[in-house]
């Protein structure tokens, strides 16, 4: 089906300014990938850096990753997994992976196309806002605390950067298997909020010696078993951790450079683990885990609509949202 669409575009990099509302071609049809027409999409830090031009994203182009809506040839209510191309093996993506709204047209539009093996029936008890703010998140935080983290119920689990939306997610998740959670972060509030949503406590992480403050909440102050860093800042984040403890980096929000001590690290037996997003299989991973546990999915913060994609975006960038930021499209 040929035809056209609204749809939020980059003809140059920059700041929130430069996505405008246009009207563009649809999706052309490829063997195997089927349109949705999109009810919601969600935003991601990751559509920030794509907007910047940290991707090379073609342009003119539409970003965006996360979204749920229709599928026009059965008419069915889904949720995109944005992970394109993941293949066969589990531990690491195929060389053609991408994360959709990269280099494909993504979700900030009314129709996206995706590969079939991306799209998974909407869950029924999520609303089309929360259904759209998971995907990307979910699949991210099962994948770094479980396929890679080895997470367990009973262990002690320190999350960097209360009230993002990772953050919130891994609090979730975590509290939800029976580990316990502390938090990171720069205000009292986001420390208070994450408390409510099944974290134990937390610390500021304006206090240089935060790694230290922050094994005080683990038994004998022996330090953490897990440490979830979507930040970058390693040589703090291996402080925080007891000996044998496993570091899973997501992100570089703070920092794209880390430098460690090499003689600490061996002797302590540490491990640093990298992970980003996640298999159809974590993707199926994280829903069964949502049904069986009283874990929710990710808050949503602000809606807005299509027109307003630029001012979504100013409001992720401005550090307030506590959440998703989520656009309806229709």
């Amino acid at each position: 089906m040929t035809g056209t669409m609204r749809a939020a575009v980059l003809t140059e990099f920059g700041g929130p300014e430069v996505l405008q509302l246009r009207e563009v071609a649809r999706p052309l049809p490829q063997p195997g990938w089927v349109d949705v027409r999109l009810t919601c999409a969600a935003l991601n830090w990751h559509d920030v850096l794509v907007r910047r031009g940290q991707y090379a994203s073609p342009l003119p182009h539409v970003p965006g990753a996360d979204g749920a809506g229709i599928r026009v040839d059965t008419g069915e209510e889904v949720m995109i997994l944005p992970s394109l191309h993941w293949g066969r093996r589990e531990n690491a993506p195929a060389a053609d992976w991408q994360i959709l709204g990269d280099h494909q047209h993504g979700t900030y539009a009314e129709f996206v196309s995706v590969p079939e093996d991306c799209l998974v029936p909407k869950p029924p008890g999520l609303s089309w806002h929360e259904a759209a703010a998971l995907p990307l998140v979910g699949v991210t935080v099962f994948r770094a605390l479980f396929s890679r983290g080895r997470l367990q119920a009973g262990e002690h689990l320190l999350v960097l950067g209360a009230g993002g939306g990772v953050a919130t997610m891994a609090v979730s998740l975590a509290a939800a298997i029976g580990a316990h959670v502390s938090v990171t972060s720069s205000s009292e509030e986001k420390i208070a909020r994450a408390v409510s949503a099944g974290a134990d406590d937390g610390v500021l992480y304006s206090d240089p010696a935060w790694p230290e403050e922050a094994r005080k909440l683990t038994p004998d102050a022996r330090g953490f078993d897990l440490v979830l860093d979507s930040v970058g800042t390693w040589a703090e984040s291996l402080r925080a951790l007891r000996l044998g403890g496993r570091l899973v980096t997501l992100g570089a929000s703070r920092s794209d450079v880390a430098t460690i001590a090499v003689r600490p690290f061996y002797f302590a037996q540490h491990e640093i683990i990298g992970t980003s997003m996640g298999s159809p299989q974590d993707f199926a991973g994280l829903l069964s885990l949502l049904d069986r546990t009283a874990a929710a999915p990710p808050p949503v913060d602000r809606v807005f609509p299509l027109d307003a994609a630029s001012e979504a975006h100013a409001h992720l960038e401005s550090g307030t949202a506590i959440g998703k930021v989520v656009l309806d499209i229709v």
